[in-house]
């Protein structure tokens, strides 16, 4: 099984600042937080004597807890709205497929369903009837 550590990064200035409790003494910093994961695996590979891949990291973030509820309630809103656009968009590829089965060309479907005729075309999967 391979080793886990917890990789603890916090703001501090213009930095993340990075520290690993289970190893005592493995600091590190990064400018964003792309560069956290990089920078915690080669403190603890130096530290460790290993290579940077022998072992996984969990990356967590502290931020304030007003900041925390704000982005967590933006990335559920954001998920709720892919949702909505996922079962929007099979609606109307059904309604579209009911209006051309009924014979009415793609302008008509679009006007109908309020969309461009090229995105009904999308919907049914051809450019032209």
């Amino acid at each position: 099984m391979r080793a886990r550590y917890t990789v603890e990064v916090e703001r501090s200035g213009r930095w993340w600042a990075i520290r690993v409790p289970e190893l005592r003494g493995v600091h590190s910093q990064s400018r964003t937080l792309d560069g956290v994961e990089p920078m915690a695996r080669e403190a603890i590979a130096l530290f460790l004597d290993v290579s940077d891949g022998s072992f996984d990291v969990e990356v967590r973030r502290a931020l304030e807890p007003e900041v925390e509820r704000v982005v967590q309630e933006a990335i559920l809103a954001r998920s709720a709205a892919l949702q909505q656009q996922r079962t929007a968009s099979a609606k109307a590829r059904a309604a579209a497929m009911a209006l051309r089965d009924r014979g009415l060309p793609q302008r008509d479907i679009g006007r109908l369903l309020k969309l461009s005729h090229q995105r009904v075309a999308q919907l049914l999967g051809s450019t032209a009837r």
